[in-house]
């Protein structure tokens, strides 16, 4: 990701549009996911990460994550 940016291309990662993308991790505990953005200097930022227990992406662990890239917005403008 530090010399690609954090949009990897499928199956790896998913842009969720402004800025939000999901990167799609594999481990003997299960399937993870992490919200992470890039900023200015392309500083690669983790917003929130969790383990998936269904197909879809739960909506309140996006919402999470679209607020915490909202404040990080907000401190660097």
């Amino acid at each position: 990701m530090v010399v690609l940016g954090p949009n990897l291309g499928e199956p790896h990662t998913k842009a969720f549009g402004d800025g939000l993308f999901e990167l799609r991790l594999k481990g003997a505990e299960g399937i993870a996911r992490v919200f992470c953005c890039t900023l200015i200097g392309r500083r690669i930022v983790m917003l929130h990460s969790f383990v998936k227990k269904s197909a879809r992406t739960p909506v309140r662990d996006r919402e999470i994550a679209e607020s915490r890239l909202k404040e990080i917005k907000r401190e660097n403008s």
